[in-house]
């Protein structure tokens, strides 16, 4: 049975009363503050406590975040709970699964630094991912103190993201911190996502009250080695969480057609505006988006990126359908095997 004032407790960090609907016949409510390789660990109201997965999915299924439903005295897992938000990637390497990165988050801080680090592709790959995701994005520019004219990267930011709220702070400055505040009140569940070394650790380690290691940068290229080694959930003072997140060297993107179009919005308005519905956006007549380029509205550069990532999306999609396909042909052949079996079992007789 459910403990007498859960909700009340969970509400700080970001339980409400609507996701009791949710929750099977005698279970408690939990969320999910780290995954291990073959177990998790939640939170309670009473405090945290290790569990086994839910049956039949594996820590692989199971995101940062996530909200989980258990009997309270059982050391297993009885349900996952439906997600609001999922922030996941397509794995590195080779593979074509997607790796989750945190569940139920309500504010993402994209994370660069003005200095060489800056990159605009990085920041339209990190906004088409936490647009896919359903998640709110706020930018953030940090190493400001140690910038002649932060301004001007902050006009970068806004020739990509002109809707978005962006800022530039110091992340050892506890003034600056305190400017994340109207994101961080309580019930609600953030995270930082960006490169290692852009101040990441910092700024979550001011958040949390927490020492969390940090590194020196290298000096020719701004870049930063992984000091954040795992995804871990830390409740805040204040009521709210924060969800730290490693640096991503490499962020391939997953299926994401939608944070696309959020995040090129100015280019795919344009695109409805060409005269042709096909149109390739290069020597066509009537083409929008190319009189933009001419009239100074629209960098070719945005435009080529947006080319790039969609391309990139139009693989992947492709990708996961052949694996759908792969996936039912393979269960096909699991059944006609079967029915083959009972077949010569049944001449057998």
């Amino acid at each position: 049975m459910q403990q007498p004032g859960a909700e009340a407790a969970l509400s700080r960090i970001g339980w409400t009363d609507a996701r009791t609907a949710d929750l099977p016949p005698d279970t408690a409510p939990a969320r999910v503050s780290a995954v291990h390789r073959s177990r998790l660990t939640a939170i309670f109201e009473g405090g945290a406590r290790p569990l086994a997965t839910p049956p039949g999915l594996s820590t692989g299924d199971i995101a940062v975040g996530d909200w989980i439903a258990a009997q309270p005295d059982a050391p297993q897992a009885v349900a996952l709970l439906p997600r609001a938000t999922l922030l996941s990637r397509r794995a590195a390497g080779r593979e074509t699964r997607d790796q989750l990165i945190a569940a139920n988050v309500d504010t993402a801080f994209l994370t660069t630094s003005a200095n060489a680090d800056f990159n605009e592709a990085r920041l339209e790959r990190l906004l088409a991912l936490v647009h896919q995701g359903g998640v709110r994005p706020v930018i953030l520019l940090t190493k400001a103190d140690l910038c002649p004219d932060p301004g001007a990267y902050l006009d970068r930011i806004a020739a990509i993201a002109p809707d978005l709220t962006a800022f530039a702070l110091t992340a050892t400055d506890p003034a600056s911190v305190d400017r994340l505040a109207p994101w961080t009140g309580p019930g609600q569940t953030v995270c930082f996502l960006g490169t290692s070394g852009v101040g990441k650790s910092t700024l979550a380690g001011h958040l949390a009250r927490l020492s969390i290691e940090t590194a020196p940068i290298r000096e020719a290229d701004a870049r930063g080695r992984h000091t954040t080694t795992a995804r871990t959930l830390y409740p805040l003072a204040g009521g709210g969480c924060l969800i730290d997140t490693p640096g991503m060297r490499e962020l391939r993107l997953p299926d994401v057609a939608e944070g696309l179009e959020a995040t090129f919005a100015d280019v795919t308005e344009l695109a409805t505006r060409c005269r042709f519905r096909d149109c390739a956006h290069e020597a066509e007549p009537g083409c929008a988006v190319q009189e933009a380029i001419a009239e100074g509205r629209l960098d070719p550069v945005r435009l080529d990126r947006w080319r790039k990532l969609q391309a990139e999306d139009r693989h992947n999609a492709a990708t996961a359908a052949d694996l759908r396909a792969a996936g039912r042909r393979f269960g096909r052949m699991v059944r006609d095997a079967g029915k083959h079996k009972r077949r010569w079992d049944a001449t057998d007789e």
